[in-house]
């Protein structure tokens, strides 16, 4: 199914920024091109609208891997000829190392791997409980004060936690996260769609931004990714990959890819703002356009098509953080 328009926007949180409801995420993908492909790609995504990037710094935690995929990225807008202005870009903020490296110094970082002089959105990373989310959510307001970026969100925080944060940033007048960054897919919808998620959505005007929606590329046919994916809350990896002829069939009923299945699923969530998706190559990104295509012309139909897809269901706790199979300690 292809898709030849531009990609349409949606808003980032209630109260957020317009960004395209389909954009591109960073781990593992520019290491996987060459320079003049990675600068097609690019120029590509800005141009049909895509143009929306989230790139991190893996440098910390689980993610302290020397990874160099945001310097690659850098020098593929350079090369693209793509000028600041023209685009989007979304950084992380770790939790893993905070707050012997503040955030302030880890933007600084990150930023001048890129290239550039500033962030528009970031994500705070993974929560697992450990830290002080007043002073998360009081330091991240202060580089929002200070013009380093305009929003913010969290990356697979518990709703408790991002309950917390919205609530502490109100009574102290502080700027809240407008979206959360969430591990989705057709097989896994349990936090996502979970009532502590949606209950908090409806509360704080949140949006969802869904991450991990091709289960590394096993959603889309890959079923053995020889790179590193992500992690596999509730150990259901296998039963992923036992399902993905369920998937093929649901696909082929309306003439699309597994992969646009995947990704115009998720934007069916009543709170989606948009889909991080990697790719390789340009033509992967073409492919993942067509989703955009499925979504206008079968949207109601999605979600029946895929109902016994749902693989994490009573395996993970909807309230759970980060995913696991718990949910954190509530902040009161």
């Amino acid at each position: 199914m292809e898709f030849s328009g531009q990609v349409p926007e949606r808003r980032l949180g209630a109260d957020g920024p317009w960004v395209p409801a389909l954009a591109l995420g960073s781990w593992h993908t520019w290491d996987r091109m060459d320079r003049d492909e990675a600068a097609d790609l690019v120029r590509t995504a800005v141009g049909r609208g895509a143009r929306l990037f989230d790139v991190a710094h893996y440098d910390s935690g689980p993610h302290a891997e020397g990874a160099v995929t945001d310097v690659l990225f850098g020098e593929a807008v350079r090369a693209a000829g793509i000028e600041r202005d023209r685009y989007l870009l979304c950084g992380k903020l770790w939790l893993w190392d905070y707050p012997a490296a503040s955030f302030a110094e880890q933007l600084k970082v990150a930023l001048g791997r890129i290239g550039t002089a500033r962030a528009d959105y970031v994500v705070a990373g993974d929560f697992l409980g450990e830290t002080d989310l007043r002073a998360v959510v009081t330091d991240i307001a202060e580089l929002v004060r200070a013009g380093r970026f305009t929003a913010w969100g969290v990356n697979n925080w518990s709703a408790d936690d991002i309950g917390f944060a919205c609530r502490f940033a109100a009574d102290e007048g502080l700027v809240p996260p407008t979206f959360a960054q969430l591990k989705y897919s057709l097989a896994r919808r349990s936090v996502p769609e979970g009532a502590p998620f949606a209950a908090l959505c409806a509360r704080e005007g949140l949006a969802l931004q869904a991450s991990d929606v091709l289960e590394g590329g096993i959603l889309a046919g890959r079923l053995e990714p020889r790179r590193r994916i992500g992690a596999d809350p509730g150990g259901i990896r296998d039963r992923i990959r036992a399902a993905y002829p369920e998937v093929e069939r649901a696909a082929a009923r309306f003439e699309a890819t597994p992969a646009q299945l995947a990704i115009a699923y998720c934007l069916t969530h009543p709170a989606a703002a948009n889909v991080l998706v990697g790719v390789s190559g340009l033509r992967q990104f073409e492919e993942n356009l067509g989703a955009l295509a499925l979504l206008e012309r079968h949207g109601g139909e999605l979600r029946d098509a895929v109902s016994r897809l749902w693989l994490d269901r009573g395996v993970v706790d909807p309230g759970a953080s980060w995913g696991t199979d718990a949910p954190s300690t509530p902040r009161t």
